[in-house]
């Protein structure tokens, strides 16, 4: 991402005070169908975060196929403090369902340049006592070689006094950790599509 880019988007604690339900998503994209709209969970609040990237839908959906090695996120937070890597690991975008990503989450369907849905494990919610959570990147074309990455990530949460701290917590949490995933992926992706567009020597 250049300064000039860089200089566009507000910084975290800006992105938190303008709510943390949705980042970077306009009312009409949320209501856009998403692919995990078909796996009915059931109750669920929603959350949505999105991005613009200058680089084509198939070299997006790659850079997502690299959430199977890393979060790309904080890494000295969710990466046991090991940079995610910034160059692409042969064999990852061979996708099959109940791959795991991101260390938490299983790989439930995905459509070929166009989203990935993935479903928190159960066994890290109980096999849904703990709620449950499910989530899809989908990319859509945006024109002149761009696209918009948006997710939409729907929430069932707990019951009772489990349920409540995770209301409050999980919100920001998230857009922090996110918006951080969505940059890095920007960055990685225009980088490749300004790499693959130069003449060769």
């Amino acid at each position: 991402m250049g300064d000039e880019q860089a200089e566009k988007e507000p910084g975290v604690i800006q992105a938190l005070l303008g709510g943390s339900r949705s980042w970077g998503v306009s009312p009409e994209e949320e209501r856009l169908e998403f692919a995990v709209d078909k796996l009915g969970v059931e109750n669920a609040a929603t959350l949505f975060r999105g991005i613009t990237i200058d680089a084509p839908a198939g070299i997006v959906f790659r850079w997502l196929c690299q959430l199977r090695a890393a979060p790309y996120s904080y890494d000295l937070l969710d990466n046991f403090g090991r940079q995610s890597p910034r160059k692409l690991t042969p064999g990852l975008e061979n996708l099959a369902p109940g791959q795991t990503f991101m260390f938490i989450f299983d790989l439930v369907d995905f459509a070929q340049d166009s989203s990935i849905t993935l479903r928190l494990k159960s066994l890290l919610s109980l096999g849904g006592r703990m709620g449950e959570t499910a989530l899809s990147y989908d990319i859509h074309d945006a024109g002149s070689g761009s696209c918009r990455l948006l997710v939409k990530i729907a929430i069932r949460y707990a019951w009772g006094p489990f349920g409540w701290p995770t209301r409050l917590a999980l919100p920001p949490g998230d857009l922090i950790m996110m918006r951080k995933q969505l940059f890095t992926l920007k960055e990685m992706a225009e980088q490749q599509a300004r790499s693959e567009s130069m003449p060769a020597k």
